[in-house]
């Protein structure tokens, strides 16, 4: 027989002779052993006997009671609970197993219960004791104190009650008595766990941790398994970032009890120190099983979810926790952290203002303040709170950074970076601040500046791809497109996800006329991170330069396919949706994400302009009234609501929704446009002149105004009226535009001769402007002068080689001239916008006039549904009807041509065809 061999087969007749031993013991002779190692203070091994002779005996009381009364040594409050009941019903003196039983549910908070069953128990000094820190539990201070002062009537010195005296003490912040009572407790008993406990928690209190530990080591000297002590010191630990010895305090504790929540906690809490957030989560989940309504596990739940981004389970655990505990400060402030995450600027003002109320707030209660106030574009508040916290702590770096955000916000670009030049002095090294200091010298083109800014923190972070992209950005704005280039690409190679260089460098490719490299860095981008929805709307736009929509489509689907709960890649979908005409697609995307993002923004905005396109304009306004309520200060939400009180005609709720706009927003100028808009639509021409007017004086320097005021008069047929507001519109802003608008009222005032010279005027001093070249083709094509409309258009087209107006014109002038350029031209057109009515209608009865009716009809179709008001439209459809030998449907078109048609040429062409049908 080998030696290994040999050894094992001894190994193994010793443990069948322990076996063997171990059957022979009796319940009692287990209980004995449990006994003698209770005394020797192995309470684990005590605690296995028990276990042991329960099962020989499940009914043996004195058992029971000793583990019941060994579990509360071990801290283990569940399990003393179960025992001393078990105890009780066994006929254990209740004088004996009151006392523990009392003690379990005091552990775990069961004041009231602890009273009920002690009730019946005699009023020993222990008794009484445990009473008064029930009573002391329940915030009944005046019985605690008599409960206490009743047990040292009974004995003197009693450890119990001295200590009980001192936590009431300490409850209504009596320090000086405290502190006494407890010295007291331990003067009259050296040995007192829970008196030296006090004494840490107090010195804890004083900002002592040297001599709070020195107080826990006190309690572990007498008890080296006390639990408590050791998670006391695990925290004092985690506190002067001694995470070392903290771990080594919870493995003490956890060599006790294991799978206890506290420990667990602990563990979190640690883990969460660590920036260990994983681990904290896990361990916290562990804890939620167990005792779900320990609240600083909730908070630290919460606490853990915002660093994770779990931004709606940090909300739920950051409320509840502040719901139970209002007073607490740093729960409040990560709750409006939260809230401020998610947008939800009303509620993060609801939970910030009992922090505001007493005018005593700190510096990071302000700065919170300050930067809900940003994210509700309030600047000047947030100006006003952001200096209220520098004045409280000058050397909070995050606040004067702040505070200079908020002045360039302001208009005030020389203040805004002197802030954020101090607040880069403040922290020399911090990459955020200094990152923030060069942006707003660059946006300053203060780009040498910007540079400098970036030496200043650049060996301390070589490879950062933020500071490598700012300088990126400096060096284009010095106009070194070499050394931008170098730059982002540099800061691509430390970080080839890193989106905002590729994007950078992507532009100069597609400056370059290099779309494939373009396409190419964000395709890289996209091996490394998949589910980048910023490069897949990059890689989107690209493709809509060149005209593939389908191809545009297909990357923001699958943006959205990759991320189907984040919000933006869906908004961007949504936006595409509704730009292509497929309104019921963006209406089905959008409805998905209302519920979850009930409180975004761009969201509510985006989803109420689809409901307006598949003209549901109930839901518009129910929608654009939730944006509202969100977005209370804003002016444009109101306006939305107002746009769509108009598509009902509910012109006095449109009323009021503007009224709101003004108020909120005095200087939004559009509120005032589509006042005198609603206005007009009643006819009511004083009312939308004394608006206009009202406009003129709040902005002197805006032609809008007086353009309106021209187009008032437009309206009423008083075009030499509109002569003086459109010159003074004109002197304003001298374009195009204002001068066709001019140009059209000296016409209509019979001043054609003024208006042409204006025309040429304005042609001489801007000679590739293509829009002034098509105002002079649309009046040239109105007089059938097509040969010279032609030259202009196409002097214009290559100014603007996509213009999709001037293509449209320039393929109905070759009709007209019989020029075969015709149909290629509105191809082109149509390639350009093929949803466009107008667009669809020429190629239509181009195809239609060539014999191609089987592709033109649908056009034409399509065409009129879209745009069904466009007489010229309907009787493009009507002739197309009547050659395909439709003449029930063409003589519906004409009717609706007589009937609404408004040009002679309209109206005889419509009469002749109606006569042939």
């Amino acid at each position: 027989m080998s030696l290994r061999t040999t050894k094992a087969a001894a190994a193994a007749m010793m443990l069948a002779g322990a076996l063997a031993g171990c059957k022979s013991d009796t319940a009692e002779s287990l209980l004995a052993d449990a006994r003698q190692y209770q005394q020797k203070g192995d309470n684990k091994a005590a605690v296995i006997q028990l276990k042991n002779a329960l099962e020989k005996n499940p009914d043996q009381p004195q058992a029971r009671f000793l583990l019941a009364t060994i579990a509360l040594q071990m801290e283990d409050a569940l399990t003393a609970e179960k025992e001393a009941r078990r105890a009780l019903a066994l006929k254990v003196p209740p004088a004996e197993v009151l006392p523990v039983l009392g003690k379990a549910l005091t552990m775990q908070g069961k004041y009231q219960a602890a009273l009920d069953d002690m009730a019946a128990a005699p009023d020993t000094p222990q008794v009484l004791s445990l009473r008064g820190n029930a009573y002391l539990g329940l915030g009944k201070t005046d019985e605690a104190k008599q409960a206490f002062d009743a047990a040292l009537a009974g004995q003197p010195g009693q450890g119990d009650a001295l200590t009980g005296l001192a936590r009431l003490a300490a409850s209504q912040q009596q320090w000086d008595d405290a502190k006494r009572l407890v010295e007291e407790a331990i003067a009259k008993n050296p040995r007192h766990e829970g008196a030296w406990q006090l004494t840490g928690d107090l010195l804890r209190v004083r900002n002592q941790p040297q001599e709070a530990m020195a107080a826990y080591r006190e309690v572990l000297k007498i008890n080296p398994a006390h639990r408590s002590a050791h998670l006391d010191q695990a925290e004092l630990n985690i506190a002067a970032r001694q995470y070392d010895a903290a771990q080594a305090d919870i493995d003490a504790a956890r060599k006790t009890t294991p799978n206890n929540f506290l420990v667990l906690h602990h563990q979190a809490l640690l883990d969460f120190s660590r920036n260990n957030m994983k681990d904290a989560q896990s361990n916290l989940l562990k804890v939620m099983q167990v005792a779900p309504n320990h609240m600083p596990s909730v908070l630290l739940s919460g606490a853990v979810a915002l660093n994770l981004g779990l931004l709606e389970q940090a909300e739920k655990d950051l409320r509840r926790y502040v719901e139970w505990n209002p007073t607490n400060l740093y729960a409040r402030k990560m709750l409006v952290s939260t809230l401020l995450k998610t947008r939800q600027l009303k509620d993060a003002e609801t939970v910030l203002a009992p922090a505001l109320e007493d005018g005593k707030a700190d510096a990071s209660v302000l700065e919170l303040a300050a930067e809900r106030a940003m994210l509700d574009q309030r600047y000047q508040q947030a100006a006003s709170y952001f200096q209220q916290a520098a004045q409280r702590d000058p050397q909070r770096g995050s606040v004067r950074t702040g505070l200079g955000l908020a002045k360039l916000a302001l208009g005030d670009r020389a203040g805004g970076a002197a802030e954020l030049e101090a607040a880069a002095k403040l922290a020399p090294g911090s990459l955020d601040t200094v990152a923030t200091l060069v942006r707003a010298q660059t946006s300053m083109g203060e780009y040498d500046k910007a540079l400098a800014s970036i030496g200043l923190v650049e060996k301390a972070h070589p490879n950062s791809p933020v500071l490598l992209n700012l300088k990126g950005g400096a060096w284009l704005g010095k106009k070194d497109v070499k050394a931008a280039r170098a730059a982002f690409d540099a800061a691509i190679a430390a970080d080839p996800t890193y989106y905002p260089a590729v994007a950078n460098a992507a532009q100069l490719d597609l400056q370059a006329k290099d779309t494939a490299g373009a396409k190419g860095r964000f395709e890289k981008l996209l091996a490394k991170d998949a589910k980048n929805a910023d490069a897949m709307a990059a890689l989107a736009q690209i493709a809509l330069t060149q005209n593939d929509q389908a191809g545009a489509t297909a990357w923001l689907e699958k943006a959205v396919a990759e991320q189907p709960d984040a919000v933006d890649p869906a908004i961007r979908l949504g936006e595409h949706y509704l730009a292509t005409g497929a309104a019921p697609k963006a209406l089905t995307l959008l409805s998905k994400y209302q519920v979850a993002n009930a409180d975004n923004a761009a969201l509510l905005d985006l989803l109420g302009r689809v409901q307006m396109a598949n003209k549901d304009a109930n839901g518009a306004i129910e929608t654009f009234s939730k944006l509202a309520s969100v977005r209370p200060k804003s002016g444009a939400a109101q306006l939305r609501l107002a746009t769509a009180q108009l598509a009902r005609n509910n012109e006095p709720a449109a009323a009021e929704a503007l009224k709101k706009a003004v108020a909120v927003e005095p200087d939004f100028m559009q509120a005032y446009v589509a006042q005198a808009d609603v206005a007009m639509r009643k006819r009511d021409y004083e009312g939308a002149l004394a608006i206009v007017r009202a406009m003129q004086q709040r902005f002197p320097k805006s032609p809008v105004a007086l353009l309106l005021e021209g187009d008032l008069w437009m309206t009423q047929g008083k075009p030499a009226q509109a002569v003086r507001p459109y010159e003074r519109a004109y002197a304003l802003a001298p374009t195009a535009p204002m001068l066709m608008k001019l140009s059209k009222s000296l016409l209509g005032s019979g001043k054609a001769a003024e208006a042409d010279r204006r025309v040429a005027e304005f042609r001489k001093q801007h000679p590739g402007e293509p829009l002034a070249a098509m105002y002079v083709a649309e009046n040239l094509m109105g007089a059938k002068q097509y040969r010279q409309a032609i030259v202009e258009l196409e002097g214009a087209l290559r100014a603007a080689p996509d213009n999709v107006v001037a293509l449209n014109n320039l393929a109905l002038a070759y009709q007209q001239e019989k020029d075969s350029r015709a149909l290629p031209t509105a191809e082109k057109a149509y390639k350009l916008a093929s949803t466009h009515p107008l667009v669809m209608d020429t190629l239509g009865w181009l195809l239609v006039e060539q014999g191609n009716v089987a592709r033109g009809m649908p056009l034409l179709r399509e065409a009129a549904r879209l745009a069904p008001d466009t007489a010229d439209v309907r009787l493009h459809l009507a002739q197309a009807l009547a050659r395909s030998g439709d003449k029930l449907n063409a003589r519906k078109e004409l009717e609706y041509v007589l009937a609404k048609g408004t040009s002679q040429p309209q109206q005889e062409a419509a009469r002749s065809l109606m006569k042939q049908l």
